[in-house]
């Protein structure tokens, strides 16, 4: 096993843990996989309304059950197995993924009325967030039962990692098959993608479990992870800086109505853009592999995520296809140093027994902010016009990065060395 000199001067030191690899596939397919189905139904959505307001609810179908069930299903997660919960997720993943294939295939639903047609989308979206309640803690709780503690930060560096470079190339390279392949294959080969993470969790040994009952209540054991988060200063600025940032920068849910209204440009075009931050997350993750930040993280986290901030706004008002495409490379890159920071302080600060109700805390509050994001995004999309709602997203997160440099004393000095 590494100590934690070996660590320090090893990038690659979580990397030497067969299951670990396993692991990283896993995070990388499926995330990879849930963003390029995402950005498909956007698309076809989109093509069937030109309505901003029917995008962003495809946010809000997913986010209401991801919120609604995350409490029960990080208290789930701590008292089961997680290897055999996330099989459990993937193969839930695959019916979904099938279910959209035949719902964006217009031979197969031809002579349905569309707004059954919308209903039908919106309701496997919603089974979706459901499944993704369990998902994001499961997969959380994995990785500090794979990896020895004294990896943790490296392990969260490549881990947090590979799901943004997943997140965004995704999207991406989703663009790039509805150009090249059609909607409906293009989904049908996010069902083959869920094969991967399938193969790799058969390849991982089930794992014990930590859960301590304590003789705690049902009511207890539902509420222990908000109380932890609320407690631990550190962690819970961390979250509400990320939150507050992704649900109001998040101009990336608007980019098919940006590509073809405000840069004039087709589906490649959109592809390259979606493209752009994820080239921007993986220059993050070799630079960091080899510059931790264990120097003034909070005080770097506040940059890239104010940094984030003006990147959004640039691209609000750009009209240019390069401008564009730089503004959202940039911000890529600054978005993954904060996710990686966020990643590496959970790790860290959060007890064996209470990692599932803790990832399920940050789901609610951190990732679903995303979805969150694409609903506010329509919501202003339709109330104040498209730029204006999207500069206006841009504003209110430099507003508060920096309200919570003025109020969070614990973040501006925190050392992920101590």
């Amino acid at each position: 096993m590494d100590t934690p000199a070996t660590t320090k001067n090893d990038p690659y030191a979580s990397l030497r843990i067969p299951e670990f690899n396993y692991y990283l596939v896993i995070r990388f397919a499926l995330v990879f996989a849930l963003a390029m189905q995402f950005t498909i139904v956007e698309w076809k959505v989109n093509a069937l309304t030109h309505d901003p307001f029917a995008l962003g609810l495809i946010g809000l179908a997913e986010v209401i059950p991801a919120v609604l069930v995350a409490p029960f299903a990080g208290h789930i997660v701590d008292k089961r197995e997680k290897r055999g919960l996330l099989l459990l997720c993937v193969i839930a993943y695959i019916l979904i993924g099938a279910g959209l294939f035949l719902l964006t295939w217009d031979e197969a639903v031809a002579g349905i009325p569309l707004k059954w047609v919308l209903n039908m989308v919106y309701g496997l979206v919603f089974i979706g967030g459901i499944v993704r309640a369990f998902l994001s803690p499961a997969n959380f709780s994995l990785m500090a039962l794979i990896v020895p503690r004294t990896l943790y930060a490296n392990a969260s560096t490549w881990s947090s990692s590979s799901w943004q470079i997943g997140g965004m190339a995704g999207p991406a390279l989703g663009g790039l098959f509805i150009y090249f392949l059609g909607i409906h294959w293009s989904m049908l080969l996010v069902v083959g993608i869920f094969l991967a993470p399938l193969y790799c969790l058969i390849r991982i040994k089930p794992k014990p479990i930590h859960y301590k009952a304590q003789g705690e209540s049902f009511l207890d054991g539902l509420t222990k992870g908000m109380r932890f988060v609320w407690k631990t200063k550190v962690v819970l600025n961390a979250m509400a800086l990320d939150m507050f940032a992704v649900l109001f920068g998040g101009a990336v849910s608007m980019l098919p109505i940006f590509a073809t209204d405000v840069l004039h440009v087709g589906s490649l075009e959109f592809g390259l853009l979606r493209a752009a931050v994820a080239v921007g997350s993986l220059t993050t993750m070799f630079v960091l592999a080899y510059k931790p930040l264990v120097h003034h993280p909070g005080l770097k986290l506040l940059a890239a995520v104010f940094g984030f901030g003006l990147c959004i706004i640039v691209f609000g008002l750009s009209t240019s296809f390069i401008l564009s495409f730089f503004a959202l490379l940039i911000s890529g890159m600054l978005d993954g140093i904060s996710v990686i920071i966020r990643q590496t302080i959970l790790q860290l600060k959060t007890p064996d027994d209470m990692r599932g109700r803790v990832a399920a805390v940050s789901s609610m509050f951190v990732g679903s902010s995303n979805e969150l994001g694409a609903f506010e995004s329509g919501f202003m999309a339709r109330a104040i016009g498209l730029v204006p709602s999207v500069v206006f997203g841009g504003c209110v997160t430099l507003g508060v990065v920096i309200t919570t440099y003025i109020i969070s004393p614990a973040m501006r000095k925190l050392d992920l060395k101590a």
